[in-house]
């Protein structure tokens, strides 16, 4: 694969959001990956680091399990809706994948930056995940709409970086089979995700140091634009 030591930036860069803020490595990710390469590539280069990054987020795994005895019909929606979306865009993607990526990500970015917070209940986890699970389809991307729900919930810090890990493993396991069923995860692609791990694992132990130490909302406000001027790039690329 070409272009690798811009693509380990990438993943050093998205793994250190992660790190820090609990969530970014496959919104990061995808949204300049796919400056470099098509967005099939880049969703299966980010498949082990993602499910790595948040196992890792997980801990202590015994909390988890409890936290996912709550949220199973949002989880359930989200592999329900990936299997939708594969159905609805004609596999990964589809024709519109990029400018649907694009969107998403500028919508994001430009909720975060107005600090709206939906206020969808408990008991819509289940159409949240199918709503989630069908935009993955599309980008590879899993925020919208269970981010936000998520933050909505009134969960501690804690349990929401481990909501977060627990609701992204599950969307990248969903990818991951969307992406086989669609020829377009091969041998290549596993051992380029493998070694991405080493890069996105560095960044997010980085990420992790610094959590204390910067500005958790002068780092989110930067995050944000950036998502909002990625997202409106792709898009008009697209």
């Amino acid at each position: 694969m070409d272009n690798l030591i811009p693509l380990a930036l990438v993943l050093l860069l998205a793994g250190f959001v992660k790190g820090a803020i609990g969530l970014g490595l496959p919104t990061i990710g995808m949204a300049l990956m796919t400056l470099l390469i098509v967005p099939a590539e880049a969703a299966a280069l980010l498949l082990l680091p993602n499910l790595v990054t948040n196992l890792v987020q997980m801990r202590p795994w015994p909390e988890t399990w409890r936290l996912g005895q709550r949220l199973w019909p949002m989880l359930l929606g989200v592999a329900l809706g990936t299997a939708l979306g594969a159905a609805l865009w004609g596999g990964f993607g589809g024709r519109h994948g990029g400018a649907v990526l694009g969107v998403v990500l500028a919508i994001y970015g430009g909720l975060g930056l107005l600090g709206i917070r939906v206020a969808l209940p408990e008991r819509a986890g289940m159409p949240v995940g199918i709503a989630t699970g069908a935009l993955t389809a599309a980008t590879g991307v899993f925020v919208i709409p269970a981010v936000p729900w998520l933050q909505a919930l009134g969960l501690g810090k804690d349990v929401l970086v481990r909501a977060l890990a627990l609701a992204f493993t599950v969307s990248t396991l969903a990818l991951a089979v969307l992406l086989r069923a669609a020829d377009a995860l091969d041998g290549r692609l596993v051992a380029a995700s493998a070694l991405a791990l080493v890069p996105a694992l560095a960044g997010q132990a980085l990420g992790g140091r610094t959590r204390g130490v910067l500005s958790e909302a002068a780092f989110k406000r930067v995050f944000f634009v950036a998502l909002v001027l990625l997202g409106l790039a792709i898009a008009l690329r697209s």
